[in-house]
């Protein structure tokens, strides 16, 4: 496991010489997780969702670091064999066997709920004994692998296909541009011809990394969106439902309601 907590004062490439060597190691990378966060614009905070990457020993790429970027995250790597060992021999879902086997490049995101939160939180601000420190931090490590291949075990891909870096790069850089549009609905065909791929291809990809379709994603995140006008600009229900690209309220209240528990305009008193 290691902590990484730092601001660059010039550009770094980090550069893997191990990449093409024999390994079953899993890499699950934190980010956006330290409370410094808390004290971030709410509009920062929104954008910086708590998330996890999982990925196979095979797919870590260089990466460029820019002057000025904030790295705050906890990587764990633990070897695919051991991992097997802790685990009841019984039958598995495709996503976790295939994650397990290692056998091909992998890649999955995962939004981190408070109880993974929490556990994070311990990591980093538990005060231990040093004689129990190592102890400690191995069974805390644990438990986060845990609790996150207890939620890829509930993805139902039946076939995971492969991944390369272009692809990925492809596919994250829809994902912010999904985010910074979230008042125009994703259209697939034009996602797909800047991705330079299929619309089949991007679909696929796209949900065997985050775990959902492309609109269900956007559509979350459109509702995050929408309770932080509600909330924190003190937007009218009508003003946040149409500058999120809503034409019928009716339908924004009812969306809003599946994803947030209560309609805008109860949430908006809170």
């Amino acid at each position: 496991m290691l902590i990484l907590n730092y601001e660059l004062n010039e550009d770094l490439v980090v550069e893997n010489p191990d990449i093409c060597a024999i390994s079953r190691t899993i890499l699950f990378k934190f980010q956006n997780i330290f409370p410094g966060k808390a004290a971030l614009p709410a509009r920062t905070q929104f954008k910086a969702v708590p998330s996890v990457l999982i990925a196979t020993r095979d797919l870590n790429p260089d990466i460029v670091i820019p002057i000025h970027t904030h790295i705050a995250t906890i990587n764990i790597e633990v070897e695919a064999n051991y991992l097997t060992g802790l685990l009841y021999p019984t039958e598995k879902s495709n996503v976790l066997r295939s994650l397990l086997h290692n056998s091909q490049p992998l890649l999955f995101e995962q939004i981190i709920y408070p109880s993974v939160q929490k556990i994070v939180d311990e990591i980093i601000s538990e005060q231990v004994e040093e004689i129990f420190e190592l102890f400690f931090l191995r069974v805390k490590a644990e438990e986060l692998v845990c609790r996150l291949l207890m939620e890829l075990e509930k993805r139902d891909e039946k076939h995971l296909y492969y991944l390369n870096s272009q692809d990925i790069q492809a596919i994250y850089k829809l994902k912010e541009q999904i985010i910074e549009h979230l008042e125009t609905p994703p259209l697939i065909r034009e996602l797909a011809i800047t991705a330079g791929m299929s619309p089949t291809k991007l679909k696929r990809l796209f949900r065997q990394i985050f775990g959902s379709s492309i609109f269900s994603y956007y559509q979350a995140f459109r509702m995050k969106e929408a309770a932080l006008l509600l909330r924190e600009e003190k937007l009218s229900v009508s003003d946040a439902g149409y500058k999120l690209g809503f034409t019928n309220l009716s339908h924004f209240s009812r969306v809003f309601k599946e994803h947030i528990g209560m309609r805008p305009k109860q949430y908006s008193r809170f």
